[in-house]
């Protein structure tokens, strides 16, 4: 696991409910690991997914996500983006900020697409790793992304865009590394 690379991820989707609300954006960032020390970025990429069923979007979701027809208009369908993912992300372990969340639409994914995953078993959630680092400090309350690049005094002018939450992500990371 110590020379697995990592293959931080994050969605933004259509809604909560990984059964009927879909990936719409997928941000990737592949950090070189080598004897578990973080090294350099591999790669970055962005990709953006066409909904197929906007019908059970949460229109707040869209919202906040800044999801426009016109923004997506190029955007590429669920197979070609898994496609993508699974030839970039081979031999990775996947890191998220609420991995639970993200790997749930990730999976389902995979499944629905017949797209084969090829990332290393093994998951790393930065909620758990700043829980278990943090939980002692009587002024940490709050663990989400936003609250953790507050303390880190990480900038996310962008927050909940796949890619600029998942260089948030890569930055907590490596602070949570440090302490």
């Amino acid at each position: 696991m110590k020379n697995k690379n990592l293959a931080f991820i994050d969605i933004e989707t259509t809604g909560f409910n990984v059964e009927i609300q879909e990936i719409i954006e997928i941000g990737c960032i592949i950090v070189r690991q080598q004897d578990g020390v973080l090294g350099g970025i591999v790669e970055e990429f962005e990709l953006k997914v066409k909904p197929e069923h906007l019908e059970t979007a949460d229109p707040e979701a869209l919202s906040v996500n800044g999801y426009s027809e016109s923004e997506w208009l190029f955007a590429m369908n669920l197979e070609q983006a898994m496609k993508i993912l699974a030839e970039k992300t081979k031999d990775c372990i996947f890191v998220a900020h609420n991995v639970a969340f993200d790997w749930s639409f990730i999976a389902k994914a995979f499944a629905t697409t017949g797209v084969e995953n090829q990332m290393y078993y093994a998951k790393i959630d930065t909620i758990s790793v700043a829980f278990a680092k943090l939980h002692r400090d009587a002024s940490v309350t709050k663990y989400s992304l936003g609250a953790l690049c507050d303390r880190f005094g990480i900038t996310n002018d962008r927050a909940h865009t796949a890619l600029a939450d998942t260089r948030a992500t890569v930055e907590v990371y490596r602070k949570l590394l440090e302490l």
